[in-house]
């Protein structure tokens, strides 16, 4: 594991890394995420913890990198939690991809009105109000939201409840609204990456995709969504500290680690 230098952007080693798989604003995201630690330094005072530190951000290799390896790197710090697995030097899988904020929006201070993961909030909101009476029936399946997204942070998830309104049940408007929000989790990376998992997305059956609500509908109330598809979630939650608090991931039902894959490069590779 390689602890981030005493620099504000981190090493220019470990931001390079994070800029071969991230887009701009997916590197945006993680700058802005390390440097609430200090918001909430301030906030906690000198009885809060005392690992409120945007230093505490760790690179870890697994195996040994190379052009045509099989390996991996995480990215990891508090409210941050990002896998990349390669096969045979080819990037294969992204997930689990793990981004958080506390506060939501910064309240005080320098940085008031400081809000680091706006639209996941707002992109989802703005859909759950454009959907009728009826359709808002059909996604709601909650009138309280969980304390946290529902995956927690299991190494392994299967496909959670049906629950929620269809693609197929939205009209052209929303389904463009859906498809935007979904792209703000994928477009966290390089444009061919994001790219190359919205294909297979749709691929699946982007009409099967399901948008899913519980909690309020209003700013300031505690509310979860989720959009699961037939391979994969993407899971939001704003419960904590008077829904000032988001947790957001994307999980690939058979991709989280590169795990299916690697044992097929294994079985094939490896048994010769």
């Amino acid at each position: 594991a390689s602890r981030s230098s005493e620099n504000g952007a981190g090493s220019e080693l470990v931001v390079g890394l994070l800029r071969s798989a991230l887009s701009q604003g997916g590197v945006t995201r993680v700058e802005s995420i390390r440097a609430l630690e200090n918001v909430l330094k301030e906030i906690e005072g000198p009885h809060g913890t005392n690992v409120r530190d945007p230093m505490l951000h760790y690179v870890t290799i697994f195996g040994t990198p190379g052009d045509r390896a099989t390996w991996g790197w995480r990215y990891e710090g508090h409210h941050v939690s990002l896998n990349f697995t390669l096969i045979d030097g080819k990037l294969a899988a992204v997930t689990p991809s793990f981004m958080g904020d506390n506060p939501a929006e910064v309240k005080s201070g320098p940085l008031m009105g400081k809000r680091t993961l706006p639209e996941e909030e707002d992109l989802g909101r703005a859909l759950i109000k454009s959907l009728d009476d009826n359709q808002r029936r059909t996604a709601i399946f909650a009138e309280k939201s969980p304390n946290d997204i529902l995956t927690s942070n299991k190494q392994r998830v299967a496909p959670l409840d049906p629950a929620g309104l269809t693609v197929a049940q939205m009209t052209p408007a929303q389904n463009a609204q859906c498809l935007a929000l979904l792209k703000v989790y994928l477009e966290r990376y390089r444009g061919e990456i994001g790219g190359d998992a919205l294909a297979k997305i749709r691929a699946a059956g982007w009409e099967k995709v399901r948008f899913a609500w519980a909690g309020g509908l209003e700013k300031g109330q505690g509310h979860y969504y989720r959009l699961q598809g037939p391979t994969f979630l993407v899971g939001y939650d704003n419960t904590q500290n008077n829904a000032n608090h988001i947790h957001t991931v994307w999980r690939d039902f058979n991709g989280d680690f590169g795990r299916d894959l690697l044992a097929e490069h294994y079985a094939k590779e490896h048994s010769k």
